[in-house]
């Protein structure tokens, strides 16, 4: 079965920055794109239909699909393009899509306002329960284009970015990185932030550093093999996950982090430098679910 990029939009600014970058995925993969739009429309009956309530938020939800559509269509005439409205709530809706799909691709709003943080909730309820890839876009990040299939371009594209622990990491976050950096001709870094326990001596932490940097060796050297063209670069930091993390992110293309399935209903479900990383990180950030 061929899994398309699934893009969800609402008509925000960070939805049609995620409805390029979904479109551009497509055509770099050779892969369908698909559009939806959820919302829940209430249940009419009778004369109800032709109320106002009930007419102008159906206008507003066919314009926003409709404009997303013949967005990407004009934008990217080569890609085999679906749109889809669906009356369901936003949350459940994008799951099941998700489920079907190579990449789900969401607008993301990171840290700010009330706006933020009620468009921010449906793009972490997702992530949190979602057993495919997520990708969140940002409408004022960096979305510098790769370079795109035929474009003819000399220059090198920016390099993507996976962080690990390599007592955590699964295939499924690896595979991804190193997928999405052999499509685009770029580097990959892998990185391990590591920090010492506290009262460690310099014997001790330079022990434990030689551990880091042979865990973090002993986990990418299968994938070497599998992926002789990527340029393949291994960085162990001394430091806390997040801030290494956002010091190796400003010369990124994409970001690409994990989260381990959970299957208690307590607790975060997306782990905290993951958390960090979707609003913080200013370009895309792919999140892979993994056990």
């Amino acid at each position: 079965m061929v899994r398309p990029i699934t893009v969800g939009v609402n008509g925000s600014r960070e939805s049609l920055a995620a409805v390029d970058w979904a479109a551009e995925e497509a055509l770099r993969c050779g892969l369908p794109l698909r559009i939806v739009h959820a919302w829940e429309v209430p249940p009419a009956k009778g004369d109800q239909e032709a109320l106002p309530e009930l007419q102008v938020p159906r206008y507003w939800a066919r314009r926003i699909l409709r404009g997303c559509a013949d967005r990407a269509a004009e934008r990217f005439p080569q890609v085999v393009l679906d749109a889809e409205q669906i009356s369901r709530p936003p949350v459940p809706a994008l799951l099941a899509e998700s489920g079907s799909a190579e990449l789900l691709v969401l607008g993301h709003q990171g840290l700010g306002g009330m706006a933020a943080a009620f468009a921010g909730s449906v793009g972490e309820a997702v992530v949190a329960q979602a057993r495919r890839p997520v990708v969140l876009v940002r409408a004022d990040g960096d979305t510098a284009r790769d370079v795109p299939p035929g474009a003819g371009n000399t220059v090198a594209p920016r390099g993507v970015l996976v962080a690990v622990d390599p007592s955590r990491a699964g295939d499924d976050l690896l595979a991804v990185a190193f997928e999405a950096a052999r499509r685009r001709g770029a580097s990959l870094m892998v990185l391990y932030a590591w920090r010492p326990a506290e009262g460690h001596g310099a014997a001790r932490r330079k022990a434990g550093r030689r551990e880091a940097v042979q865990a973090l060796g002993a986990l990418i050297d299968p994938w070497r093999d599998k992926y002789p063209t990527v340029e393949l670069r291994a960085q162990v930091v001394q430091d806390r996950p997040a801030h290494a993390l956002g010091a190796a992110a400003r010369d990124a293309s994409l970001v690409i982090v994990g989260r381990r399935i959970r299957h208690s209903s307590l607790g975060s479900h997306t782990g905290r430098v993951t958390h960090w990383a979707m609003h913080h990180v200013h370009c895309p950030v792919v999140v892979v679910a993994h056990s």
